[in-house]
Formats: C-alpha cells, sequence, structure tokens
C-alpha cells in the first residue's frame, strides 16, 4: 500500500500531505487513520507512547470519544527529504459542555511508502468560551475558503 504523495517532499507535495492528514482527522474515523501509519509506526502524543495501528486506532477512539465535534487545522511549519513538521489547532468540547481549543507541534517520518513511521506530538488545551470558537464549519473536511491558522493569527 502506498500513500502519495511519497518523499522526498517538495514545498508542495509537502502541503499537500499535510492537508490531507487534517482532513482524515477531520473525518474522527480512527480506523480510516490508522491506515496512514507504517504498521509499526511509533507516536508520542502528549505523553503517551503508542507503536503499531492497534495502539494507535485504540487512542484515536479514544481521543474522539472525550473530544466532541471536533475540528482541526494543521499548517505546514518546516519540511526536508522525508520528514515534515507542522503546527495545529483544533476545538473541542468535553461531555460537560466546556470548549478548548488545543495547540501543538508534531514532527513527522515516513516511509518510502509514504506512511508515517514516527509522529511526535507536543500541544496544550487552553479553555475557551463558546463566543472564542474560531472554527464553525459543519463537521468533517475544513472548506477550502476557511482562513488558515496564519491567517486567523494564531
Amino acid at each position: 500500500m502506498t500513500r502519495p504523495p511519497l518523499p522526498p517532499f517538495t514545498r508542495e507535495t509537502a502541503a499537500e500531505k499535510v492537508r490531507l492528514a487534517e482532513d482524515g482527522w477531520n473525518s474522527r474515523d480512527a480506523a480510516k487513520v490508522t491506515q496512514a501509519y507504517s504498521d509499526d509506526s511509533r507516536w508520542r502524543n502528549r505523553n503517551v507512547f503508542v507503536k503499531g495501528h492497534a495502539e494507535i486506532e485504540a487512542l484515536l477512539s479514544g481521543k474522539w470519544e472525550k473530544e466532541l465535534e471536533y475540528r482541526l487545522i494543521k499548517e505546514l511549519w518546516a519540511h526536508d527529504a522525508n520528514r515534515i513538521a507542522v503546527r495545529y489547532a483544533y476545538e473541542w468540547h468535553d461531555a460537560d459542555g466546556q470548549w478548548w481549543r488545543s495547540y501543538g507541534n508534531e514532527n513527522w517520518e515516513f516511509d518510502a511508502d509514504g506512511r508515517m513511521r514516527e509522529r511526535h506530538a507536543s500541544l496544550n488545551d487552553l479553555k475557551i468560551t463558546p463566543a472564542e470558537r474560531l472554527f464553525h464549519w459543519p463537521l468533517g473536511r475544513r472548506p477550502d475558503d476557511h482562513p488558515s491558522l496564519s491567517d486567523l493569527g494564531l
């Protein structure tokens, strides 16, 4: 299985890879998203370390059970031959109705087949009010005309 675009990345193909990842995560389909990672992919997500499809899918399933009405924007920060760095923000609310904006950075490394073999994520959560929300599109893919993180000043 290959997951284009494939390394080595240009600025254009790295940006395409970032948008494809954003679209996948906005689907909140853990089984589908997991397929973008190598069979032995290793992650650090906050303070949690996982390896392989089963652990990744379990982490994502639990995440989206907790983080309700999840909407994410990712933005390319830098790239190299088989590595991409992104920054991102997403909004969600918990079961009590408290809204949050989570900010983070990720470092990705890809195999030749375009699947991610390493993902290192660091992020922080900020309580926000409903009036402070910036991501209002219908659940699913972010519209192409929605402002980027840079355009939003985030």
